[in-house]
């Protein structure tokens, strides 16, 4: 009977150590992460970013979309930071983050977090913390940033140019999307608002004013005053020339985005797609009628959300000595 029962505890006891030792590797992000190992830390990403935003606003675009592209590709690890080496091409080489900037704004903010903490804090946290200081220095949210992400050590230009929503994506494809990332329809009617900021080049949009299904005619979802505009600024065949994606404050973070929307003003088919769906749909429709009464607070929320997929934590990853190079 003794022998029955230390057979009986035994597995337990043995499933108890495994959770423990996983445990380890599964560690949640948490605000103030480093409050111990790095006490300065928001200072000095607050600090640097500042002195790059201040010179160029119009990074804080680019900065997002980096931040986005690399939780979408291998979750929130950094990965979309490492560059391509001679038998392999990086996230940075695939055709949707061909156009990223600010890479040298995280460098240099990495580096001025290396003088005071070395080997403490990961790039992927240091994107996330530029992100949101970039956003609120173009007058958008301040949210609260989760950290303890850890460095990933794999980057494929291939993953990337599969895994990124496109701007040519339907509502259909655009929740499967984000469903996949455990993000909502509501955190894809938030994100989305992020395209107040920024620029787009041409190809991301003019088939829906030249030749939208193959017959020479433009996007009936598209007003035609707006497709009169867009065609003095992209001729066919422009591949070079930029378009502001919120006309009039492209430099501003606010609700704009959602009142040029719901007037059939987005500029990609992906902006347009939100009108097709009743919850996505009700949402332009409270931020264009209320003067975005939500969006900022709502969208802290949706990036703390995008911020969690699919994170390295505990022992995985590691902490990169610079953020374009495996340690």
């Amino acid at each position: 009977m003794a022998f029955q029962k230390i057979i009986s505890v035994f597995p337990l006891q043995v499933l108890l150590v495994l959770l423990a030792l996983d445990s380890s590797n599964a560690q949640k992000l948490k605000v103030g992460f480093y409050c111990k190992t790095c006490p300065d830390l928001e200072a000095i990403v607050s600090r640097t970013t500042h002195q790059y935003i201040s010179r160029a606003p119009t990074l804080a675009a680019p900065i997002l979309r980096m931040h986005f592209h690399d939780c979408f590709v291998r979750g929130c690890d950094g990965s979309v930071l490492l560059n391509s080496t001679p038998n392999s091409q990086a996230e940075k080489g695939a055709v949707p983050n061909q156009s990223l900037r600010g890479f040298d704004v995280i460098d240099a903010v990495k580096s001025a977090v290396e003088k005071k903490c070395p080997g403490v804090v990961s790039c992927a946290d240091i994107l996330a913390l530029v992100t949101r200081d970039a956003v609120r220095m173009v007058h958008g949210s301040f949210w609260e940033v989760p950290t303890g992400r850890r460095d990933g050590r794999v980057s494929l230009a291939s993953e990337a140019n599969r895994g990124l929503p496109p701007p040519f994506a339907n509502i259909t494809q655009l929740k499967a999307l984000f469903a996949a990332k455990g993000l909502s329809a509501k955190d894809l009617a938030v994100l989305s608002g992020g395209h107040t900021i920024g620029t787009s080049h041409c190809p991301s949009f003019t088939n829906r004013l030249y030749n939208f299904t193959g017959k020479g005619d433009t996007d009936p979802k598209l007003d035609k005053n707006y497709i009169a505009q867009l065609k003095t600024k992209c001729k066919p065949g422009d591949t070079t020339s930029r378009v502001e994606m919120d006309p009039g404050s492209f430099k501003t973070f606010d609700e704009d985005y959602y009142t040029l929307v719901a007037k059939r003003r987005g500029l990609f088919q992906s902006d347009s797609a939100l009108l097709d769906d009743t919850e996505t749909k009700a949402y332009v429709t409270k931020q264009a009628t209320t003067r975005g009464s939500t969006f900022l607070t709502d969208f802290g929320v949706s990036m703390v959300n995008m911020g969690n997929i699919g994170v390295l934590t505990g022992n995985n990853g590691e902490i990169r000595k610079h953020c374009a190079f495996v340690n």
